[in-house]
């Protein structure tokens, strides 16, 4: 069951003891890891969540599977979630970590969505264009394809969205038909 309060102090409390420890891109990397794992393994996060299997299992199988892939702060902390029976919380406890890391170095994921796929030299002028407006100056840009876009692009940068998509303008230009907007600018 998602607790994302629980997430968010666990991932708080790794958070400050990596840093206590001038261990945070170490135990950063290994949740990236460990995030990775969780997302292409159902069957360990099944493994995780499962109430049949017992405690000293699961401290196993966790083991086998991290054996020379985590540092040892990391794997201390998976164990003691499994002390705590919070070893079904790891996927969230991990998304929390990612996210307040990037909080923490200041990391903005943006996300854009074209019609095509754009170049590598595209790209970095729009994080350029992104870093002169803004005060994002850290930017961590996710592309996505979307042939229905038709043209344009749709960027959305932490709460804020931008749609220059063709579809939209379409979509906005059939709400005008729709409203006759046109019928009583003409009388």
């Amino acid at each position: 069951m998602s607790n994302p309060r629980l997430a968010t102090r666990y991932a708080k409390s790794l958070i400050d003891l990596s840093i206590e420890k001038d261990q945070l891109e170490k135990v950063f990397a290994d949740m990236q890891w460990l995030q990775e794992v969780c997302k292409s393994n159902r069957d360990f996060v099944s493994v995780l969540r499962s109430p049949i299997i017992k405690s000293d299992k699961k401290e196993k199988i966790i083991d086998a599977v991290t054996e020379g892939n985590i540092g040892e702060l990391t794997l201390a902390f998976t164990k003691l979630l499994i002390r705590k029976n919070r070893e079904s919380n790891l996927p969230e406890i991990i998304s929390s970590f990612v996210a307040q890391y990037k909080n923490y170095k200041k990391i903005y994921s943006v996300k854009l969505i074209t019609a095509t796929a754009i170049s590598d030299d595209l790209k970095n002028a729009i994080v350029k264009q992104i870093q002169s407006v803004s005060e994002m100056q850290n930017i961590e840009l996710e592309t996505a394809v979307k042939p229905e876009l038709i043209g344009g692009f749709v960027l959305q940068a932490g709460d804020k969205l931008v749609d220059a998509s063709i579809a939209y303008d379409l979509k906005e230009i059939a709400r005008q038909f729709d409203n006759n907007d046109f019928v009583y600018k003409i009388r």
